[in-house]
Parts: structure tokens; C-alpha cells; sequence
């Protein structure tokens, strides 16, 4: 691995998704890995729910809180990508980050965990 700049956003994407979901770096591999390789073989109700996988310990997000921590989620998910071509930029994610504003596409208590793998627009 080539050391660079863009080892602060593998960092930042660790760092966040350890707050949120109260892990170390090695479970989330582990959960994540697991969640690739078994989602196309799962039905839609066997699916993690991202309510499930947020820190006990915190109050569940509700109204602005939600909307924040799924578009906080999204992109330090992005910032994990195992391709690190494809890492956005700390610019990117600060953008990204500054205009939160569009509303959630369905109720946090339904978000599936493997939505967050999906594409994150970071430029713009």
C-alpha cells in the first residue's frame, strides 16, 4: 500500500464507521465481508437492517439525526471501498458532507445495511 493523502480517507471511513457502530476495524471487515458474499443469496426480509448495527449504547437517530448518520454512513462506507481508485477525495467528502439535505428515501428503521455499499456521488 502506497502511503499518500488519500490513507487519511481509509482512516476517516474506519474512524466513522467504529463510532457509529461501536466495533473495532477487524469486526467490520469480518461484517461486511460476510454481508457481500451472503447478499445475493439472502431473501429481503433476511436482510440487516442499519438500525441493528448502530452502537447500543446510542440514542436511535430520529428526524435530522437519521438523515445525518445515513449520509455520514454512505460516505465512510465509500471511503472503505476496496479499490482505493475509487476513494473520494477528503474535498469530496467534506462537499458531500456540507449539504445533507436531501431527505431520506425511506424510514431509518427500514434502511438496510447493504445500502450503504451502494454508489455515493462525491463531486459537485
Amino acid at each position: 500500500m502506497r502511503v499518500d493523502e488519500k490513507c487519511d480517507i481509509y482512516s476517516f471511513g474506519v474512524l466513522t464507521m467504529e463510532v457509529f457502530m461501536g466495533r473495532r476495524l477487524g469486526d467490520l471487515i469480518s461484517y461486511f465481508s460476510s454481508l457481500q458474499s451472503t447478499s445475493s443469496s439472502m431473501s429481503s426480509d433476511q436482510h440487516v437492517l442499519l438500525k441493528d448495527t448502530i452502537d447500543q449504547r446510542l440514542s436511535p437517530p430520529v428526524g435530522q439525526s437519521a438523515k445525518y448518520l445515513v449520509s455520514t454512513m454512505k460516505m465512510a462506507r465509500a471511503c472503505l471501498n476496496d479499490n482505493p481508485q475509487l476513494w473520494p477525495t477528503m474535498e469530496q467528502v467534506s462537499q458531500a458532507l456540507g449539504r445533507q439535505s436531501l431527505p431520506l428515501l425511506s424510514p431509518f428503521n427500514s434502511i438496510k445495511l447493504e445500502e450503504l455499499l451502494g454508489d455515493v456521488v462525491c463531486n459537485g
